[in-house]
């Protein structure tokens, strides 16, 4: 994709050329999950179960890193903007390693106290050992799927946003074979069950990792790295921490959101907590498209801010804006008529785990319009660099609104589980509606048509000159 079509072009065609490419490299993402799903779920409620107790650990740890991982793509986005190759290089690169380094770290971490985040979530002895196998699993494949996810954001910041959705569609042809044989086993392959499914999604991303360095490195497609642009650079490092310190708390207050909330589950029982896992399988991938939609958003607004083009970022803001509501209200009625079905997919042979997903479904998917406005909304606010107002907006969604709602109705009325379900609509429109009055107040333009950006990001660079980083090359 050429600069010029993203500067100047129709904004229609570029958010769509940047989207629809994001989407398909999402949906295909998500697959992995989706495809673990698949297999594991003729295993019955309990592996089922397994899965969806330790989803929310696991995100936990991604959503610590991804804060750097946003913070490397708004600086990428507008340097690629305001035309400086040199200084995407040297951002790439630092926000690569950063990231390698702390997922690392978090992978040890998360392998050593893996029983003891299971204790605390009280999982029941039949689920023990499924969950604790599968976590163990994800934690040692963690720095492969920090490793993919920044080249994916890396991709994102330069345009080049159709790369990633063929690695990624090879990566999940191969899962949906592996998966089979190391849970089912075959021959001289042992029959591993829920553990099976995670060590087959640990290669298939160990391989996406090692294409996406040989295609950084390569230099052909808006990013050429060398090794000399991994030297630390820890002004820039400390800039990335301060941009990206508030998407990380953002990140991991939901994930502690979803933790919360599965103890509120888990206490009325396995089968709720198959349900809810069920469920919320195909709420992660209905909110692909606004997800999708939400980072063609911050790209687009990035770059154009980069650029200067501040009147061009409202407007697409604008139309991302009613798109991401239009799409997810769509897509919702269409859950909500199909429900019964599309939760059957995943867990064919266990009606009552249908019902309860099904319950789920319908009570929460009429919304989903509501949080496709705020997801796009919210990336129009990181990608001027103010990371802080979605990480509040998070903790009064998440801590304010909905675990207290949760709560009281699961625990102070007669609606008991459903309540829960209830409280998952309930905030987003809430969060929603706050979003939107937040983003027509027009304060994010304000900021940035007063240089406070381009001011942040001149003095990046002329600290990392004046350290001595030669970005000449």
């Amino acid at each position: 994709m050429k600069k010029n079509e993203l500067l100047e072009g129709p904004i229609l065609s570029s958010l769509l050329k940047l989207a629809i490419p994001i989407m398909i490299a999402n949906l295909l993402q998500a697959a992995y999950q989706l495809v673990d799903a698949f297999w594991v779920g003729r295993l019955g409620g309990d592996a089922v179960a397994a899965v969806s107790i330790s989803t929310p650990v696991i995100f936990l740890t991604i959503a610590l890193g991804t804060g750097l991982a946003i913070a490397g793509s708004i600086l990428i986005a507008q340097y690629f903007g305001a035309g400086n190759q040199k200084m995407v290089n040297h951002v790439a690169a630092q926000t690569l390693s950063m990231v390698i380094i702390v997922s690392i770290f978090l992978s040890i971490i998360g392998y050593i106290l893996s029983p003891y985040f299971l204790y605390l979530l009280k999982v029941e002895p039949t689920v023990y050992v499924d969950a604790l196998g599968f976590m163990r699993v994800a934690f040692v494949g963690l720095v492969f799927s920090f490793g993919f996810m920044i080249f994916q954001s890396i991709m994102r910041g330069v345009g080049r946003v159709t790369l990633p959705v063929y690695i990624v569609l090879g990566t999940v042809i191969l899962n949906f074979a592996l998966d089979p044989l190391f849970i089912y086993g075959w021959k001289f392959i042992p029959a591993l069950g829920v553990k099976g499914a995670a060590l087959a999604t640990l290669f298939t991303q160990l391989l996406a990792i090692m294409i996406g360095f040989a295609i950084l490195f390569r230099g052909k497609h808006g990013i050429h790295l060398r090794i000399s642009d991994f030297k630390p650079d820890y002004k820039h490092i400390k800039r990335a921490f301060e941009i990206g310190f508030p998407s990380s708390i953002e990140q991991s207050m939901r994930a502690l959101g979803m933790m919360a909330i599965t103890f509120l589950i888990v206490r009325f029982g396995t089968l709720t907590v198959a349900s809810y896992g069920a469920g919320s399988n195909l709420i992660q991938l209905i909110l692909i498209p606004a997800l999708g939609l939400s980072m063609a958003i911050a790209t687009l607004v990035g770059q154009n801010i980069g650029a200067g083009n501040v009147d061009r970022a409202a407007e697409i803001s604008k139309l991302g804006a009613y798109l991401g509501f239009g799409l997810l209200t769509g897509l919702g009625i269409i859950a909500y008529i199909f429900a019964p079905y599309l939760i059957a997919f995943f867990v064919p042979n266990d009606q009552a785990v249908i019902k309860g997903g099904t319950e789920l479904l319908r009570i929460t998917c009429l919304s989903w319009g509501f949080l496709g406005l705020q997801l796009c909304l919210t990336g129009v606010f990181r990608a001027v660099g103010n990371t802080k107002l979605p990480m509040i907006l998070t903790l009064v969604s998440q801590w304010v609104i909905q675990f207290p709602l949760a709560y009281i109705l699961s625990h102070n009325t007669s609606l008991g589980k459903i309540g829960i379900w209830w409280a998952f609509p309930t905030a987003s429109v809430l969060t929603a509606l706050i979003t939107l009055i937040i983003y027509a107040k027009g304060d994010w333009k304000k900021e940035r048509l007063t240089g406070k950006t381009n001011k942040l990001i001149d003095k990046v660079e002329s600290e990392i000159v004046k350290e001595g980083f030669d970005i000449s090359k």
